[in-house]
């Protein structure tokens, strides 16, 4: 029961070409995935938080469960005050507004 020198240099630790190959098809999917859906989602995300950081007073808003009301009071809380209805003033969590559709008149001091 001798180890031919064949079968010993094949298992060699030594990582050959073939199996450097091997990974390339799965580098480039996870290239092509990062492009494609990683980055544009993470953006979009950015986005938001920025969208979400300049909602002032006076801005019409849309709410993720497609509410559309008039912010009415802004603080540094997480929540804010939106106008749905004449006299209706409902809380808010910011995060939740997934739209400001027009902005406000700029806050009188």
């Amino acid at each position: 029961m001798l180890i031919t020198p064949a079968f010993a240099q094949a298992a060699s630790g030594m990582p050959t070409t073939e199996t450097l190959v091997q990974f390339v098809p799965f580098v480039l999917i996870f290239v092509i995935m990062w492009f494609l859906i990683i980055r544009p989602q993470q953006r979009r995300a950015r986005e938001h938080q920025d969208m979400i950081k300049a909602v002032r007073r006076g801005d019409m808003v849309v709410t993720s469960g497609g509410i559309v009301g008039r912010v009415t009071k802004v603080t540094e809380d997480p929540e804010i005050e939106v106008e749905i209805a004449d006299g209706v003033r409902v809380k808010l969590m910011r995060g939740m507004i997934s739209e400001v559709r027009s902005k406000g008149e700029p806050v009188k001091t």
